[in-house]
């Protein structure tokens, strides 16, 4: 029998929806935070496969998920391109910045990716081994858009305004540095298809920072882009995009890029993306996060009313964005419950 996640991709409607979650492997799991000690730091648990392996099967093993998505970083294609990258405690992710033309020529060439990134790939393989045989295993990358605002800024901002005044005071350099990541992106995803992952997503964090033409310019055009490179290579390889925060960008999407499946922010209600969006075909979402961390009757609830507005077309159930690390790995269980009781 075909995979769950990989029937709601392909269009069918299940009586009950597939399950995983975004961030599912990560700190708010004890066993996550000792493989994470023994690897030593962030950058060396993801260059790790075995560990790297390790930490995406822990949430399988404690909960039965539908699918495992690889444990890796969206800013490792930027360090295979030739930026430093670091991890500051408590803070996040730091990189050098792109503010000029100079900076882009120091970049290396998408031809040599491959060298860097070869662990992750290896980290795949592993995984499509060792998965249960009913457990799709997703890959995924950062969309050039959220992928360029760090490298831009250095670092994650709130508005990502610096990123957003490169686009406007030198939009050459902006252009090519997408290119760029746009390329590379590809050639990543291949790859990680290649070595064993049945579904890659796509991930766009800050899409919803970007409005009208820019959203059309730098967020649909760019993951269009990226969908028909792969559907060229892979014709059979299901892709899901996560536009954040595009609000009534995620009308039409899936139709304008390609995309086989669209993730959503739960800043748009079930009920109104199961009107708008799941009508063009599969969705994926949308319990708040914060319910991982309150629990209690409300997450019983809104996880039933999300499943009930979805029943309609095909969904696969997940969190709105990423869980955090404050929450309570009983809550996680008990929204798989509620999922499957119906």
């Amino acid at each position: 029998m075909t995979k769950t996640i990989l029937r709601a991709l392909a269009g069918e409607t299940l009586p009950t929806p597939p399950i995983w979650m975004m961030r599912q492997a990560g700190r708010y799991l004890p066993e996550y935070r000792a493989t994470r000690a023994q690897a030593g730091d962030f950058l060396s648990l993801c260059y790790n496969p075995e560990l790297a392996a390790e930490v995406t099967l822990q949430p399988i093993r404690r909960y039965g998920f539908d699918a495992a998505i690889l444990f890796a970083d969206i800013l490792l294609v930027p360090q295979a391109l030739g930026a430093d990258l670091w991890f500051v405690t408590g803070e996040g992710p730091r990189l050098s910045t792109i503010t000029g033309a100079d900076d882009l020529a120091k970049l290396g060439l998408v031809a040599d990716i491959d060298e860097v990134l070869a662990p992750i790939y290896e980290t795949v393989k592993i995984l499509s081994r060792e998965l249960p045989k009913e457990t799709t295993l997703i890959g995924f990358a950062g969309a050039p858009w959220t992928v360029a605002t760090y490298m831009i800024a250095g670092r994650g901002t709130k508005d990502q305004g610096p990123a957003h005044a490169l686009m406007r005071e030198h939009p050459e350099v902006f252009d090519a540095l997408m290119a760029r990541i746009t390329e590379a992106t590809i050639e990543y995803l291949s790859r990680q298809i290649d070595a064993g992952a049945e579904v890659v997503k796509i991930f766009d964090s800050w899409a919803g920072s970007l409005k009208g033409e820019a959203f059309t310019k730098y967020a649909l055009e760019p993951t269009k882009q990226i969908i028909a490179a792969l559907k060229a290579r892979h014709p059979n390889t299901p892709i899901i995009a996560f536009p954040r925060e595009a609000g009534d960008g995620y009308i039409g999407f899936a139709k304008a890029t390609g995309a086989d499946c669209v993730a959503l922010d739960n800043s748009v209600s079930a009920e109104w993306a199961a009107a708008n969006v799941q009508v063009d075909g599969c969705v994926q979402g949308n319990l708040a996060s914060s319910h991982m961390v309150t629990g209690g009757q409300a997450l019983v609830d809104d996880t039933k009313r999300i499943v009930k507005a979805f029943s309609n077309g095909p969904h696969i159930f997940n969190l709105g964005h990423g869980i955090t690390p404050d929450a309570d790995p009983d809550n996680v269980q008990r929204m798989i419950d509620a999922v499957r009781e119906g």
